[in-house]
């Protein structure tokens, strides 16, 4: 389709639809039965399992579609089976992709059956040639009835039981009467047919009728088949096969002489028919000879007979995979090129198309309502703001015709140049428009698309918040960008999904900008969904009513309906239509009449002339009517399948499914035995007759890729649920739709069926189609993964589905990498609390945690990303809970070690564990989080980021309500009032906006100075409607509806922060200025009350710096820079405290009865109903860092802090302070805190989200805490066991980490703050560099003794420590120089000899990494990215290639031949020791970061492992330089050693990583170790150079260079002592 096209599709223009694409191949048996039956049983058992294979492989569904299987008999009661066999051939060429028809042509012509419909003309011509026998005549007239409701009027023949009432009576008593009855219908057919022949042949020699018209009464079924499905002009050629077989041993078969051609009722053949056959044959011949396959077989030969059938089927297969490989793409380059770009597109399309088609049919028949569509134009017609237009009523009102009439009307009208954007969804008619995230994604596609606006990234599809945050964002654009109107039609809201808070309705504006118009229809009372809009749009006027239609209407509309489909009714009739409908008024309802009335002749009998008063009834009667034609067993049952499945069925399963259903089987096999004894089967004939009187109420739609059936409005759906689907009864649908699924019943294996009234047993083949996970490598089984865990949870098959899916990690991945994340988490969601399994809980937190890294990857996922997710967070549970969780462990190592491209492999727990506090991690910043304010009464959060945007939650439900664009700065302060409807915001744009929450638009912008904004500070009087904004040193009062100022105070000096408060009991504002000066002002008056001075509070350091309000005790707390704690009440009295060091913060409990102040690592609570401090703990609340923030919750009564030691503390104030809980995993430090419910909010000016933690998580399954080092300073040793860093607000500490038992082993003291560690793992030492430029020396089995090398006499720290790798040598790096040692053996301690060298350069230089080779030289980097590579004993060194920026990371090898420099930018060299040079050039531009912290050598040289600053560790070929894997880490990496086939690390968030790397001997050259993740890798290698340039690359220098000597001069780069 080309873009123009494709635009005016999604503008909603577009006249003519594309046709919907298929995956389905559905092909029509055409072929006498009798004569034919080895060839379909051969088929069947051969052929069709092969092409079934075939299909699924190339995601097609396979289905054939034989009308004779399992059919006792031609001639059916009504007579419609030529018309059935018609319209199933026609649904395949039209469904099918490629072949849709295989013809199989004997020496049997077949079944003659009499036309069912004669036109009136034609049947008088005929009448008037048979009046010649009177027996005949009076044979037509008995048969053959007038229809004057027919337009023209026609004669149909008469159903059998009309006049032979047992015909088809199956009571065992009446045997006798059904085999009489039968018996005269064959000698009344007879009679009729050759009464009929005649009269033909006889009218068309006069030229009364045509030679065809002549021919319907001599032609067989078969023919009829041919004809329509091949030998018609329009008919597709390329899509059948003919095949003709001819018995070349007829004489040979006399005993199957009856059943190989036509015989008539004395035995001899058949010379009509067969002439009839030759002829069909010929003209096949004639015109399309290259269309047909011949065989000749000797039947009464066995072997010559199998060799046929096996190649028949051989050629069937063939056959039937070229036509289908023809329709298929060959190549990626054959799908369309917006499809390339825009994998979505095929999905979209569908999704928009089915709306388009759908709102077409509707509108069709579409009458009456012209005030209500005036109403909704004049609304549409509106260019201003206005509220979304509410269109309500009962079901079956009529809703979903209005609204599609609407569309029509505007895509009607709109000109072929321009127009409106028409977005139509029709909720709950597909899968796509299910979910509200489904629904909103797909239409942000669909409007960038029509508009040429961006496309959201997969980034925002994939996250439902982010989703909304576009959506809203996009109808501004829209709005913004666009003169033409962009209307938005959504049709039943209560169809949506209750998922992800859809009828909360927050993702719906509740304002439309200009321009943009959003109609919505609901039901009244589903959901309470009309009284959420109600309470969301105030305006009377956006709400209209769907009124019953007047019986004036009703009239109309009938009348409309009977002539689109050529029928009337008789006036007695028509009033019967018409009195039902004046007691109900609804459109369904008349709906339901007319589809009952049209089946009415003009000679239908009074008493079968029933209408249904309601809808419900109609429906009720539909079905009634139903089971007495098919029975109540089928109609029951294969509804009840449509409804309990999850998104509906396609025909091929649902005719599977009622194969497996023994109940169905057993009903249709009541009179006559399958066909076969190993194969038993549901008939298509039996579904087809059934699906055509459906007809209109069954809808297709699109569901994983398939074309499935829905039932046509909601209360057909709830009917079916109250008649056919009791509890146990549906447990029964769901118990057979599990098996089916689940494939246990499919490949020949056998199921054991009683066949009752038979009474026959058999154990058969129900040839249903396999459901394998995967079709093939890159085809998974959608339909599958959507539907077993349905059935088996609805099934309570609660082990299967534990075993099966929950806890099959091949499911699991499979289902996530072909239908995302989201979808496994609902399975979930849907079954844990059923299974009652807590390990099953853990696995649903586990996948909820690495959520947003799934949806943060583009494209397809490797599955190796979800293997290690699971098992770096369930490694950790692995002994505690074996049943699941230590079986999902052993499936990922399982599968690991078939992985067949090189990765990292988990061996213990590393990454966050589910189970604990952290209930879940919310984004939607670009930068940190400046300000939360939380209204309890509405459960909103306002949250501002330092990027200027504002998002507005319900944390109850955790959804986005509001995206708030308007600052072009860092937000510093919020305030909701009017309980929670309104909200003010101050940024550093200088403004101050008033928000209106319901909409999420602003509607007053103040300007006001804030140069100065540390101080940021709001307070809302209402009742005076007032605005108090505090902003540097002034403090300015704003109107708060028109924006005006009432006030500018400027109490404090100019450029220093004051600190306000207001008191509004008390008709008081308090301010505290620099120094200390308290001002009392009437805040009615604006009168200055008094003035004074804070006692003790004075010198440089006292600025106020923070502050908090106690409104029921009329009381402020300000706390200053230098200390000092001051407690100031409205009555003027002050009091003020000294505490140990700077105030950071002070914050009142929510009941108010206490208060806390911050400073240093503190937090002390104090009462706060007292006019001086009371302490209400006797010590203080401590942490390892200075404290940021604390939140109290007086409910729980408890006072929680957090630290910029990145924990978060909960104290227990009931217990005077006790320690309940420590909360890690913020990764950054706490600013900010809040408390609602169970829930902790935390955030940080340093992070983009927000992390949401349970305070009553269950901590039986809380796992060993992680290390808490800030420093990024750490050692390791014992593999991992010991972990060694400085502690956290103590630096002249070593904490000694078991990272086992997850406690402190020791801590060991340094004289001053440790600036760098390394371990010799053999000589069982740990040195620590100081700040002091000492470095220590502990012994790891005996820390009571200690080595100490004394500081140089610089007194400069220490920047790093390097060991050799035989442990033999030390360097020891400072700013300007470098000290190397020998390490030697010692009793308890290893001795340090030296220095043996110094390297020292020059002052504008600063080394920043160094590292120690066992011969004696130093490879060391500086901050200006220079390399150096000196040999101390030799005396000479060379100046290697400079990096860009600081060096950050310098390794050796193991074997000392190589070494890897890093840096602050991308690149990352390859260093050959021996010759000097770099061998390979990394360049690895990552999305967020570059640069590398740390790396180490595998102990064989093979491999390099990088801990990179992408917080992501990556491994490299040492012998080319190649990426060979990457692996996402959540933090930085803070150290990284080698063990015998990997690595362990340790990280910022305190886990010790533990990987075992595999990699392939040979590597995939499609593999790609980048597939899921943003970042671009380069290798430049260079095997060889030239040795000129390679003199003029290096600069080697000689020994008279360096000695020191007062002749000598001084490099101007370093000297070696």
């Amino acid at each position: 389709m080309d873009i123009n096209k494709l635009k005016d599709v999604m503008r909603g223009k577009e006249t003519t639809l594309p046709s919907k694409p298929s995956n389905a191949v559905r092909i029509f048996i055409s072929s006498t039965f009798s004569d034919m039956a080895e060839e379909r049983d051969a088929l069947m058992e051969l052929a069709y399992p092969e092409i079934q294979a075939f299909c699924q492989k190339n995601g097609l569904t396979f289905e054939v579609v034989d009308m004779r299987w399992g059919v006792r008999d031609y001639a059916t009661v009504d007579h419609m089976t030529t018309e059935l066999c018609l319209k199933e051939i026609e649904s395949c060429s039209r469904i099918s992709m490629g072949p849709f028809l295989i013809a199989m042509i004997g020496e049997r012509y077949g079944f003659r059956p009499i036309p069912r419909i004669i036109s009136e003309e034609e049947f008088s011509i005929l009448y008037n040639k048979v009046q010649k026998d009177q027996s005949d005549a009076q044979l037509l007239t008995q048969w053959f009835w007038k229809d004057t409701n027919s337009a023209p009027p026609i004669f149909i023949l008469q159903p059998i039981t009309t006049h032979l009432i047992h015909y088809a009576d199956t009571n065992p008593v009446h045997k006798d009467l059904q085999a009489e009855d039968i018996k005269k219908w064959k000698k009344m057919e007879s009679q009729l047919s050759q009464a009929l022949r005649l009269a033909a042949t006889e009218a068309e020699k006069e030229g009364l009728i045509t030679p065809e018209q002549k021919h319907k009464y001599f032609k067989s079924v078969t023919e009829y088949e041919i004809e329509y499905g091949f030998l018609a002009s329009k008919a597709s050629k390329s899509g059948s096969t003919i095949i003709f077989r001819e018995v070349k041993d007829m004489d040979y078969c006399k005993d199957k002489f009856h059943q190989l051609i036509d015989v008539r009722e004395d035995g001899s053949s058949d010379k009509e028919a067969q002439e009839l056959l030759g002829d069909l044959k010929e003209r096949i011949l004639r015109d399309h000879p290259d269309q047909v396959k011949r065989h000749v077989v000797e039947m009464s030969k066995e072997k010559s007979k199998c060799s046929y059938l096996q190649e028949l089927c051989g050629q069937v297969i063939t056959v039937v995979s070229h036509q289908i490989l023809s329709c298929l793409p060959n190549t990626p380059t054959d799908h369309p090129e917006p499809e390339v770009h825009m994998p979505w597109l095929g999905w979209l399309m569908q999704e928009v198309t089915h709306h388009l088609t759908m709102s077409r049919m509707k509108s069709e028949i579409f009458c009456g309502r012209q005030e209500l569509l005036q109403c909704i134009m004049s609304h549409v017609k509106d260019d201003h703001v206005c509220s979304p237009l509410v269109i309500y009523g009962a079901s079956g009102s009529g809703k979903t015709a209005l609204l599609c009439k609407v569309f029509e009307i505007l895509r009607l009208a709109a000109p072929s140049d321009g127009g409106p954007t028409l977005i139509l969804r029709l909720l709950g008619t597909s899968p796509q428009s299910s979910e509200i995230h489904d629904v909103l994604k797909s239409i942000c596609y669909q409007v960038c698309l029509s508009l040429d606006l961006s496309l959201p990234s997969a980034q925002i599809t994939n996250i439902y918040s982010e989703t909304v945050r576009f959506f809203h964002q996009l109808l501004n654009t829209a709005s913004e960008t666009r003169a033409e109107p962009l209307v938005v039609i959504l049709d039943s809201l209560d169809q949506l999904s209750t998922s992800e808070g859809a009828h909360h309705l927050h993702w719906l504006p509740k304002e439309c900008p200009a321009n943009v118009h959003i109609i919505v229809s609901t039901l009244p009372d589903e959901g309470g969904i009309l009284n959420t809009l109600r309470e969301f749009i105030p305006d009377p006027q956006s709400f209209l009513e769907v009124q019953p239609l007047s019986p004036e209407q009703g009239g109309q509309m009938i009348e409309m309906l009977l002539s689109s489909v050529g029928r009337k009714l008789t006036t007695a009739q028509l009033d019967i239509v018409l009195s039902s409908f004046k007691m109900c008024g609804q459109p369904l309802q008349l709906r339901l009449a007319f589809d009952e009335a049209k089946r009415w002749s003009s000679y239908t009998s009074p008493s079968e002339l029933k209408i249904a008063t309601s809808t419900k009834d109609a429906v009720h009667q539909l079905y009634q009517r139903l089971e007495q034609i098919h029975g109540k067993i089928l109609v029951s049952h294969a509804l009840g399948y449509i409804v309990t499945s999850r998104s509906g069925l396609s025909e091929a399963e649902l005719k599977d499914v009622l194969s497996l259903d023994d109940d169905v089987l057993a009903d249709i096999y009541q009179y006559w035995a399958p066909p076969s004894n190993d194969v038993i089967k549901f008939p298509s004939l039996s579904w087809t007759r059934l699906r055509l009187d459906l007809e209109g109420y069954l809808v297709e739609r699109q569901a994983d890729g398939s074309t499935v059936l829905g039932l046509y409005h909601r209360q057909f759906i709830e009917v079916v649920q109250d008649s056919y689907l009791t509890v146990t009864e549906k447990a029964k649908r769901h118990y057979t739709l599990s098996e089916y699924f689940m494939g246990k019943w499919s490949q020949g294996t056998k199921r054991p069926i009683h066949l009752p009234l038979i009474k026959k047993y058999m154990d058969a083949d129900r040839k249903v189609a396999p459901q394998p996970l995967w079709f093939s490598d890159d085809v998974p089984n959608l339909r599958k993964m959507s539907e077993l865990p349905y059935h088996l949870l609805k099934a309570e098959r609660i082990e299967d589905l534990q075993r099966d899916i929950l806890g099959n990690l091949n499911w699991i991945a499979s289902k996530i990498v072909s239908c995302g994340i989201n979808s496994v988490i609902k399975d979930f969601e849907m079954s844990v609390e059923y299974v009652g399994n807590s390990e099953l809980y853990l696995v649903r937190d586990a996948l909820r945690l690495f959520q947003p890294t799934i949806n943060f990857i583009e494209g397809s996922v490797d599955p190796c990303i979800i293997y290690t997710e699971i098992l770096a967070r369930l490694h950790f549970f692995q002994q505690s809970c074996p049943s699941v969780i230590g079986e999902m462990c052993r499936q990922c190592l399982a599968w690991f070690d078939k992985y067949p491209n090189p990765t990292f492999i988990p061996m213990c727990g590393f990454f966050q564990p589910p189970g604990g506090p952290l209930q879940t991690t919310i984004t939607g910043f670009q930068k940190g989080v400046t300000v939360m304010e939380l209204c309890h009464d509405q459960d909103l959060l306002v949250v501002g980021s330092e990027d200027g945007t504002m998002i507005v939650w319900n944390i109850k439900d955790i959804e986005v309500i509001h995206t708030l664009i308007g600052h072009s700065a860092s937000i510093r302060c919020a305030k909701v009032f009017g309980s929670g409807t309104r909200a003010v915001s101050g940024s550093m744009d200088h403004t101050l906006l008033l928000w209106n929450l319901v909409t999420g638009k602003t509607y007053l912008s103040i300007h006001e100075d804030h140069t100065v904004y540390e101080n940021a500070y709001l307070h809302v009087d209402e009742k005076m409607g007032f605005i108090y904004s505090a902003a540097g040193s002034q403090v300015n009062v704003w109107h708060i509806e028109s924006g005006d100022p009432v006030l500018c105070l400027s109490p404090g000096v100019p450029g220093f922060p004051v600190q306000v408060a207001v008191l509004s009991p008390q008709q008081l504002l308090i301010t505290v200025t620099e120094g200390g000066t308290v001002h009392l002002w009437d805040s009615s008056t604006r009168e200055l009350r008094g003035s004074r001075q804070l006692p003790g509070v004075f010198g440089k350091a006292a600025d106020p710096v923070c502050s908090c309000v106690i409104p029921r005790h009329g009381k402020m707390v300000v706390g200053f820079k230098n200390g000092a704690l001051a407690l100031i009440s409205s009555g003027g009295g002050v009091s003020t405290e000294m505490m140990p060091s700077a105030l950071t913060f002070v914050v009142v409990a929510d009941d108010e009865s206490l208060f806390a102040a911050g400073f240093g690592k503190q937090v002390q609570v104090f009462l706060a109903d007292s006019n001086a401090f009371r302490t209400f703990l006797s010590s203080y609340l401590e942490h390892d860092d200075i404290v940021e923030s604390a939140v109290f919750n007086s409910e729980k009564d408890i006072i929680v802090t957090g630290s910029r030691d990145e924990t978060i503390r909960i104290w227990s104030l009931s217990q005077r302070g006790a320690l309940l809980d420590t909360l890690h995993g913020m990764g950054v430090p706490v600013n900010a805190l809040a408390i609602t419910g169970r829930t902790i909010i935390s955030s940080s000016c340093s992070a983009y989200y927000l992390k949401l933690w349970n305070m009553d998580y269950d901590k039986q399954h809380k796992t060993v805490p992680p290390f808490q080092d800030r420093s990024g300073c750490v050692a390791v040793s014992d593999a991992g066991k010991r972990v060694y860093f400085p502690r956290t607000g103590d630096k002249h500490k070593i904490a000694v980490w078991d990272s086992e038992k997850g406690l402190m082993a020791n801590i060991l003291e340094a004289s001053s703050n440790v600036t760098c560690l390394e371990v010799a793992e053999c000589k069982r030492v740990l040195f620590c560099g100081l700040s002091s430029g000492t470095v220590l020396a502990f012994p790891l089995d005996q820390t009571q003794d200690v080595a100490c090398i004394p500081p140089p006499d610089h007194n400069l720290p220490v920047l790093c420590l390097s060991l050799s790798k035989c442990e033999s040598k030390m360097a020891v790096a400072y700013q300007s120089f470098v000290h190397l040692y020998d390490v030697t053996r010692g009793d308890p301690i290893p001795t340090l000899e030296g220095p043996i060298g110094s390297v020292h350069v020059m002052d504008s230089i600063s080394v920043c990494q160094v590292a120690a080779l066992g011969d004696g030289r130093l490879f060391y980097g500086t901050s200006q990215g220079e390399l150096y590579l000196l040999n101390s004993e030799k005396e000479e060194g060379l100046s290697l290639g400079s990096h860009r920026s600081k060096i950050t990371c310098l390794e050796i090898s193991n074997k000392e031949m190589y070494a890897l420099s890093g840096s602050e930018d991308a690149i990352q060299r390859l260093w050959n020791l021996q010759t000097g040079e770099w061998e390979h050039e990394m360049c690895y531009k990552g999305f967020f970061f570059h640069g590398i912290d740390c790396a180490c050598f595998s102990p064989d040289d093979r491999y390099i492992y990088t801990g990179s600053k992408d917080r992501a560790i990556k491994v490299w070929d040492v012998s080319n330089g190649s990426l060979l894997a990457v692996q996402y880490v959540y933090a930085t990496v803070t150290r990284i050693i080698p063990t015998i086939d990997g690595f362990i690390g340790t990280t910022r968030l305190g886990y010790v990583i533990r990987e075992r790397f595999q990699c392939p001997r040979s590597i995939n050259p499609k593999y790609n170790p980048l597939q899921n993740i943003k970042a671009s890798c380069t290798v430049n290698s260079m095997k060889s150079r030239d040795t000129q340039h390679k003199a003029a690359m290096t600069s080697k220098i000689k020994k008279s260079r360096w000695r020191c000597g007062d002749q000598t001069k001084r490099s101007q780069i370093c000297h070696i002592v």
